[in-house]
């Protein structure tokens, strides 16, 4: 059995380079195979996953060798922490190499959102259609006020490129202390501040118990009237009705929603958002592009081959 398995997509040439290395299994479906995957970890000291791939306590104990959990990605809500901590077995996000990606969905997201529905035009335009009265009167990003929640290296990454766009930014995050230097430049804020008095909120928060519906109907409500609501971090994080029925009312003046509290999506949350016209819905990929998934998997080859050494 091999040393390495490799459960979901991996960009080919570092996947390629990795099974050269290693006696290496491979398969990009492996995670939704739940029999075959329980046998192929048998003996693998390294498995290499994205967000799909249960990492529970069924699949560690059956990876009897296992010393690393490489993650392709930064989300750990699909690994089970505790019992890898006590096995000793590490567990490597990619942290930051996805964050430029991640940073560009949410500045292309909020001016497509602030803009209504110029950018969707085309089809009216082409038919003929110059309503240039109702498309005209979008708002400009700079000098807007973005909320980042969530302030680790996606959610600086993400201020460095609203920054320069012209936003003021504050940011909360639970963990990171006053005094670091992340702040500098960034106003420091509490989360009921922030919801309140900023223009866009883009959340890079984990999902944890305590960020579980974060953002719900309390939180909604105390956002300013036509703000925008960006979720390119976990499902689960935003109470999806509440955030449906404020799009509805008009008090939110748009929300981009790349993950969902369901992957895929469910009828129920399907028809839930129909016909939203300020919803941009997108299949949790704000983080993948062709650069981002080069960067990811080298950083996930690397954690590998640190941990296993030479084959």
């Amino acid at each position: 059995m091999a040393d390495v398995v490799i459960t979901e997509f991996m960009e080919k040439g570092v996947a390629a380079e990795l099974t050269a290395d290693y006696d290496a299994f491979w398969d990009t479906e492996l995670w939704n195979k739940r029999d075959e995957l329980l046998a192929r970890v048998k003996n693998a000291r390294a498995i290499v996953v994205r967000n799909a791939t249960q990492v529970d306590a069924e699949l560690i104990a059956a990876a009897t060798n296992l010393e690393i959990v490489a993650r392709m990605g930064v989300g750990l809500d699909n690994i089970d922490l505790e019992t890898c901590k006590a096995r000793g077995i590490e567990v490597c996000p990619s942290i930051g190499a996805n964050a430029a990606s991640v940073a560009e969905y949410v500045v292309a997201t909020a001016m497509i959102l602030l803009r209504g529905q110029a950018y969707y035009s085309t089809a009216k335009v082409a038919g003929g259609e110059w309503d240039r009265q109702s498309l005209a009167g979008g708002v400009e990003l700079g000098n807007l006020k973005m909320g980042i929640i969530g302030f680790g290296s996606i959610g600086q990454v993400t201020a460095g490129k609203a920054k320069a766009m012209g936003m003021q930014i504050l940011a909360y995050d639970a963990v990171i202390p006053e005094s670091a230097s992340v702040w500098n430049g960034v106003t420091r804020s509490s989360l009921d501040d922030l919801v309140a008095q900023c223009d866009v909120i883009s959340l890079h928060c984990p999902l944890l118990p305590e960020t579980r519906g974060l953002i719900g109907s309390s939180q909604i409500a105390r956002m300013k009237q036509g703000a925008i609501l960006i979720n390119s971090a976990r499902g689960g994080i935003v109470d999806e009705t509440a955030c449906a029925n404020a799009l509805k009312s008009g008090h939110l003046g748009g929300a981009a929603l790349d993950t969902l509290e369901t992957e895929p999506i469910t009828a129920q949350t399907g028809a839930l958002f129909k016909d939203i016209p300020n919803l941009i819905l997108t299949p949790h990929i704000a983080g993948v592009t062709k650069n981002s998934n080069r960067r990811i998997a080298e950083v996930a080859a690397s954690n590998v081959r640190r941990v296993l050494g030479p084959a």
